[in-house]
């Protein structure tokens, strides 16, 4: 199926536009509706697992934060907006029919061939512009690789790549082991 795709939107438009949509997973960038391409599954069983392991360091932290996974969006500016495949926030949950969500602390993007350019360029200048992210990270289920943006001090972003052991999310105050993002996946 062809879908005629609008431009120049702003946040809201999108918002009110993609909701009205059947089908396919979009995204926002300078005002031009980007559709999500078919994932591996690969791709989608470490979206998933990630979302888990986020929630149970949720609790076992018992910090006042929720997860989202996979549909929520982050407006990051006037004409720009994405949807991460999971993130965390502080509570209160938005309400049901809410479409945004629009102070993450943690946000989450799983590499595929198609996003991982974006995904380290365009959305790491976008997701630190949002005031409340502190951590920006990228997973490569191929290497088996977390890629951790944190915002640091004066704004600065300090960036490293984690391949094995805990990675400690601070704040909120959760630590997530890899092997649990990763376990089960086959070489």
């Amino acid at each position: 199926m062809n879908i005629v795709l609008p431009t120049r939107l702003t946040v809201d438009e999108f918002l009110a536009w993609a909701v009205r949509q059947k089908e396919g997973k979009y995204e926002l960038v300078d005002g031009v509706v980007i559709m999500q391409q078919a994932q591996k599954w690969a791709h989608s069983k470490v979206k998933f697992q990630v979302a888990i392991v986020l929630r149970d360091a949720i609790r076992k932290a018992g910090v006042a934060c929720y997860v989202a996974a996979d549909g929520p969006t982050v407006p990051i500016s006037k004409h720009k907006a994405f949807v991460p495949d999971a993130l965390v926030a502080p509570l209160p949950e938005p309400e049901f029919d809410d479409l945004e969500i629009a102070n993450p602390i943690v946000v989450v993007e799983v590499l595929s061939p198609s996003t991982a350019r974006m995904d380290a360029t365009t959305k790491l200048r976008g997701y630190f512009k949002v005031a409340s992210v502190q951590h920006y990270l990228i997973i490569d289920p191929e290497k088996r690789t977390i890629t951790h943006h944190r915002r640091g001090r004066g704004g600065a972003v300090r960036t490293r790549v984690v391949r094995k052991g805990a990675l400690a999310l601070r704040p909120p105050g959760i630590e997530m082991q890899l092997g649990d993002v990763f376990g089960g996946m086959s070489d």
